[in-house]
């Protein structure tokens, strides 16, 4: 039996410390959307990962917090999609287990793809206020990755508990990294 131990460990790539510059601010949805496409392009290239990229933002400024990359491979994890990676090091870097703790500050998602059925239910229980993505569900499972059971409905209840929602902002930019990661035969984990 391999050697287990009783901890799990997240990390993100040691490149992402070149790339992001954290508690920079962003001033816009397109450039905060840039960084997370950013963030998957590299993922991509760079062969740490799949091709998803997240960063949590203060909303009210564009105080860049925190980031995540698909890390589902390169960490033996199927729960680390960029989304949750994004969300647990936000957590972590406030030292709360939610997003929701101060009135004063609301919190917001971008997400370089529509956010599967996994990620999609951590909007809610995170506590982020808003929720921007680029790519689309149908660009995701053009190249076979399994989205889940994600619904308009499931859109019209995030809304109804007051998150913002905002999709389709530079999809063609974003699925072109789905593209690249196509072209370089990436391997599809969950299909």
């Amino acid at each position: 039996m391999p050697d287990v131990r009783d901890e799990v460990v997240v990390s993100y790539p040691e490149w992402v410390y070149d790339v992001v510059r954290f508690g920079d601010r962003y001033t816009s949805d397109e450039d905060r959307m840039r960084l997370a496409i950013e963030l998957a392009r590299q993922n991509v290239l760079r062969n740490t990962g799949g091709p998803f990229g997240a960063a949590i933002f203060e909303r009210a400024t564009g105080a860049l917090l925190s980031v995540g990359v698909n890390s589902v491979v390169r960490l033996n994890n199927s729960t680390l999609h960029a989304e949750m990676v994004a969300i647990m090091t936000a957590e972590r870097r406030l030292g709360s287990f939610t997003l929701a703790g101060a009135p004063a500050v609301e919190y917001e998602l971008v997400s370089s793809c529509d956010p599967c059925a996994m990620c999609l239910g951590a909007v809610l229980w995170s506590g982020v206020r808003r929720l921007v993505s680029g790519a689309d569900r149908d660009d995701a499972t053009a190249l076979n990755f399994e989205e889940g059971p994600v619904f308009p409905q499931s859109y019209d209840y995030l809304q109804a508990r007051g998150v913002a929602i905002r999709r389709g902002v530079l999809r063609q930019d974003a699925a072109g990294v789905l593209d690249l990661y196509r072209r370089r035969g990436g391997p599809i984990y969950n299909a």
